[in-house]
C-alpha cells in the first residue's frame, strides 16, 4: 500500500483557524457627499487550516491577501462571519482571553522586518518580549529562552545585543521569525516574508520556513505573490481574486489540473513552471475594490464569462479530487492542458 501523501496526512488532522463566511469592509476616502466609500477586502471567505500543513495564498495584489492573514491571527476583526481557534470563536471571547489565545497560539512574520521590529529594542529584548508580556517563566529561564531562540533561526548568541538597524535585511527577517516562535504557536502565518528582502537572502528564509515547520510540526499559512515558491512549498494552494476565494488546490494539481480560468491564467505567466507556454493573457484592469462586478467579479476579464457569470456569482463546486473545489459557472477540464487554452475577447 503506498505510504499517504503530506495533503492526504493534513487533511486528517484537526483544525487549527478557520474562517466561516467572512466578510472585511473598510470605509475609504472619496465618498462624496454621502459619506465615505466602501471598500470589499474580503467577501465571504471560508477557510479551514489544519495543524502541521502548508497553505499557500496566492492572487494579484489587491486581492485580499494580506487582509486574510490578518483576520487568521486575530489583527483584524471580520465585518461579518466568524472566525475560529481551536474550535472557540476569536471573537466571542473577551479581549483578555483573545490575547491570550491568539498571542500563545499564532506566530505572524510581517512583510517588512525593518518596520515589524522595534529599531530602539536590542534584538534580546525584542525576543523576550512575548515571553514577559504572557509570564513565561523565570527571569533566567527566559534569557536562556533567547538565546536557543536565536540559535533556532541560525543566527549567534552574541546578535542579541544588536539593534535591528546594525542586521542585515536577511538577519532582521530571521529575528522577525524567532519572535514569531517564542511562545511555541501551533500556527505561524507568514505575509510575503521575503518580498523586502535581496533575491540572494529569500531562498534562505523560505528553506528557513520549510525547516522550522518540518521540525516543530507547524502549520504555515504563506502569503505570497511568489508563485513557483507557493507551489513548492504549499500543500494546499489558495487562488484569491479581488477578495473572494475562488479555487481551493492541491499544490501538485494547482500547475496543470486547476478548474478556475484564473488559476490558470496565473500561473501560465510565471516561467519555468510550464514549459514552452505563452502567458494567458488577461485584457483589461483588475475592477474596484469599492465597487466589484455583478456576479463572477473576473468575469470582466475572463475569456469563458457569458451572462450568467454576470448575472450570478457561482458557488463552490468539487473536482475530482476531496480537496479541490473551484468557483466558476464555465471551469476548464482537468484533463485540458493549460496549452490548449486558446482566450477569446470577454464579452
Amino acid at each position: 500500500m503506498n505510504a499517504p501523501t503530506a495533503a492526504a496526512t493534513a487533511a486528517l488532522a484537526p483544525a487549527l483557524a478557520e474562517l466561516a463566511n467572512v466578510h472585511v469592509v473598510h470605509k475609504a476616502r472619496g465618498g462624496g457627499l454621502f459619506g465615505r466609500e466602501r471598500v470589499y477586502a474580503l467577501t465571504g471567505a471560508g477557510l479551514v487550516v489544519r495543524a502541521g500543513e502548508t497553505v499557500g495564498v496566492v492572487g494579484e495584489s489587491g486581492c485580499g491577501k494580506s487582509t486574510l492573514a490578518k483576520v487568521l491571527v486575530g489583527v483584524e476583526r471580520p465585518t461579518a462571519g466568524t472566525v475560529s481557534f481551536r474550535g472557540r470563536d476569536l471573537w466571542a471571547m473577551s479581549a483578555g482571553e483573545r490575547r491570550a489565545a491568539v498571542g500563545t497560539g499564532v506566530g505572524m512574520v510581517f512583510q517588512d522586518p525593518s518596520t515589524a521590529l522595534n529599531r530602539r529594542l536590542p534584538v534580546h529584548r525584542i525576543l523576550r518580549d512575548p515571553l514577559d508580556v504572557h509570564g513565561r517563566g523565570t527571569r533566567p529561564w527566559r534569557d536562556e529562552r533567547v538565546g536557543e531562540l536565536l540559535s533556532l533561526v541560525g543566527l549567534p548568541r552574541a546578535l542579541g545585543d544588536a539593534l535591528p538597524g546594525q542586521l542585515s535585511g536577511g538577519q532582521r527577517q530571521r529575528v522577525a521569525i524567532a519572535r514569531a516562535l517564542a511562545l511555541e504557536p501551533q500556527l505561524v502565518v507568514a505575509d510575503e516574508p521575503t518580498s523586502a528582502l535581496d533575491v540572494s537572502v529569500r531562498a534562505q528564509i523560505l528553506n528557513l520556513l520549510h525547516d522550522l515547520r518540518e521540525r516543530l510540526g507547524l502549520a504555515l499559512v504563506l502569503v505570497s505573490h511568489d508563485i513557483r515558491t507557493v507551489r513548492r512549498m504549499s500543500d494546499r494552494v489558495i487562488t484569491m481574486y479581488l477578495g473572494r476565494i475562488v479555487e481551493e488546490t492541491p499544490a501538485d494539481r494547482v500547475t496543470d489540473r486547476a478548474r478556475h480560468p484564473y488559476t490558470r491564467a496565473l500561473f501560465s505567466a510565471v516561467p519555468g513552471l510550464l514549459d514552452r507556454v505563452d502567458p494567458i493573457p488577461l485584457t483589461g484592469p483588475v475592477p474596484s475594490a469599492t465597487r466589484p462586478p455583478s456576479g463572477c467579479p473576473f468575469r470582466t476579464r475572463c475569456w469563458r464569462a457569458d451572462e450568467v457569470c454576470a448575472a450570478v456569482m457561482p458557488g463552490f463546486s468539487a473536482a475530482s479530487h476531496p480537496a479541490h473545489r473551484y468557483r466558476c459557472h464555465h471551469p476548464v477540464e482537468e484533463d485540458q492542458s493549460t496549452r490548449d487554452l486558446v482566450p477569446r475577447e470577454p464579452r
